[in-house]
Formats: structure tokens, C-alpha cells, sequence
């Protein structure tokens, strides 16, 4: 018999990095508000939020990240010149932003990891059950992640977690789960977490995704968890407290994701997102492809 859990209605983004890879572009402007085409990460995140029907959104933040609030927000002089212009269509685009949730947002005083930011929203979150979306992972909503998520937490209880499988030689660049399979294909029970491990000590290929539905006990934990790898405070390690003690949070899940995503959080794999989504653009797709050939051709030719 499916046991009934509380229905998750808030979602956190941590959103406090310094942006670091992309210097000099995040000197001044947030990360997060780095164009994929012609809308900012961000707001992909929090589409897909809004899409598992969660429309309570805190995003963690830091300094220098206003940006992130004003795209959010009402920009009435811009609402009004694009009106008074009779451009319906961008007027529309604008403030599509502004109605998408109900934001809100708090500071991460200190950059001290994941594992902190996710802390931050101990006061607005309480004692529910939520979901936790990086910025960095962009998931295609044709492949609901999120949702099924949601789901397996609401048949389990616990924690879940986005997995992927990856080339063994490329773990050490993820959180890596130990797991044992379940009834469900696409859902595995998580025995052990650890995070970006070399190789040879890797327990299995799945790796960490940004995407997490975790029950509110992680909080109670995180306050007691010390500084982990690279000096921060990291989520994996309590995760992996959970993972050891099912009474306490109950148990962790992950579900293996097989779907398309988009990793913006590097340079290459960010230009590469840029040009898949492109490419699927009705309104942009079938010119972009046409050049694309073309320069792909010449590329080669040159070759």
C-alpha cells in the first residue's frame, strides 16, 4: 500500500557563487542572469520549478546579486514604453518573469558551501519536506524530472536525489551514491554518498545532479556538520547521515535521470546548451541549423 507523505510546495535555489569560471562576464553581473539564447539560467530553474507545481520559490543569494531580484520583479517604466510602442509580444516576455512564483529571498552572508546555503532556508522552509534546484543543471522540460522526483518522495517519504550515470574516469567530478536497486527502473535506494571521489574509490558511476526533494531533518543535521571537502560545508555529507540512518529523515532515494540537461556551469558546456536550445527554437531554429552546417562545412574544409 502507497504510504501518503506531505505534499511539497516550496522549492530553494542556491544562487550565492561567486561565478568565478566566467570571469571577467561575472565581475559585475550575477552568474545566474548569463543569457542561455535569449533568457537568463535563473529563469529556466525556475520555470521547471513552477512546472512541478511548486510556486514557492526562495533563492539563497549573496552580494552583488540584486540583478537577480530586480529580473523577478515589476519594471514598470520598461512595461509601459513597450506598451505605449504596441509591442505586445516582448511586453508579454517581460512580464512573464514577474508572474512565474512567489519569490523570495534570503542572503548567504559567507560563501561556506552548498551544504550552508541550503541551511539558509531553514526559516522559510519549517518542517515540509522541499525541493533544492542548481542553477547550473538545466533540465529540458520535456523530460520532468522534478515531477517524477516529487513523486517517488511522496510514495517513500525521505530524501531524493538526482542521479546520472557518467564515464567512470569523469566521477571525480561529481557526488557519487552508493545504491541498491529497487522495483522501479529508474528508481535505486541510496546507501552511501560521497563527494567527488577519485576513481578507483568511486562506489558505483551514478553521479550527483542538481536536483535534490529532501525531508526538513537535513537542517538539524547540517547545523552539526563540520567543513568537508574544500573547507565547506557540503550537502553530500549530510546526506550521506541520512543515507546511514533511515530513522531519523527517513530514507534516501535517487532516481536515475536519462533525460536531456544542459550543464551551464562550465564554458564549453555552457556555449553547447546555447546552441542545442537554439537549434530546437522554432523561431530560431531552422535558420541557426542552416548556418550551423554551413560553418560546420567550412570548418572542416579548412581542416
Amino acid at each position: 500500500m502507497t504510504q501518503s507523505h506531505p505534499r511539497i510546495s516550496k522549492a530553494v535555489i542556491p544562487a550565492a557563487g561567486l561565478g568565478t569560471r566566467f570571469l571577467p562576464a561575472t565581475k559585475a553581473t550575477p552568474k545566474e542572469m548569463l543569457p542561455v539564447v535569449d533568457k537568463p539560467a535563473i529563469q529556466y530553474v525556475v520555470e521547471e520549478a513552477v512546472s512541478a507545481g511548486l510556486e514557492d520559490v526562495l533563492m539563497v543569494t549573496g552580494r552583488n546579486k540584486r540583478p537577480l531580484e530586480d529580473h523577478f520583479d515589476r519594471n514598470y517604466e520598461l512595461e509601459s514604453a513597450l506598451g505605449k510602442k504596441g509591442d505586445a509580444e516582448r511586453l508579454a516576455k517581460v512580464q512573464e518573469s514577474s508572474d512565474l512564483a512567489t519569490m523570495h529571498y534570503v542572503r548567504q552572508g559567507d560563501p561556506r558551501g552548498l551544504g550552508h546555503a541550503v541551511l539558509c532556508a531553514a526559516p522559510h522552509v519549517g518542517h515540509e519536506p522541499f525541493a533544492v534546484l542548481l542553477g547550473d543543471d538545466l533540465i529540458d522540460p520535456r523530460d520532468p524530472l522534478l515531477q517524477r522526483m516529487i513523486e517517488v518522495q511522496e510514495q517513500h517519504g525521505g530524501s531524493v536525489i538526482a542521479l546520472m550515470e557518467v564515464a567512470p574516469e569523469q566521477i571525480h567530478l561529481y557526488g557519487c551514491a552508493a545504491v541498491e536497486a529497487t522495483g522501479d527502473s529508474d528508481v535505486v535506494k541510496i546507501t552511501g554518498l560521497v563527494e567527488k571521489p577519485e576513481p578507483a574509490d568511486a562506489p558505483s558511476n551514478y553521479a550527483i545532479i542538481g536536483r535534490y526533494v529532501l525531508d526538513p531533518h537535513i537542517f538539524d543535521i547540517l547545523r552539526k556538520t563540520e567543513p568537508g571537502r574544500g573547507g565547506e560545508i557540503q550537502l553530500t555529507d549530510a546526506l550521506q547521515q541520512l543515507a546511514e540512518d533511515e530513522k531519523v529523515g527517513g530514507p534516501v532515494h535517487g532516481v536515475v535521470f536519462k533525460g536531456r540537461r544542459y550543464d551551464t556551469g562550465d564554458r564549453a558546456d555552457y556555449l553547447r546548451a546555447i546552441v542545442r536550445l537554439a537549434c530546437e527554437r522554432e523561431d530560431l531554429g531552422p535558420d541557426f541549423r542552416t548556418w550551423l552546417r554551413s560553418f560546420v562545412a567550412e570548418e572542416m574544409q579548412e581542416r
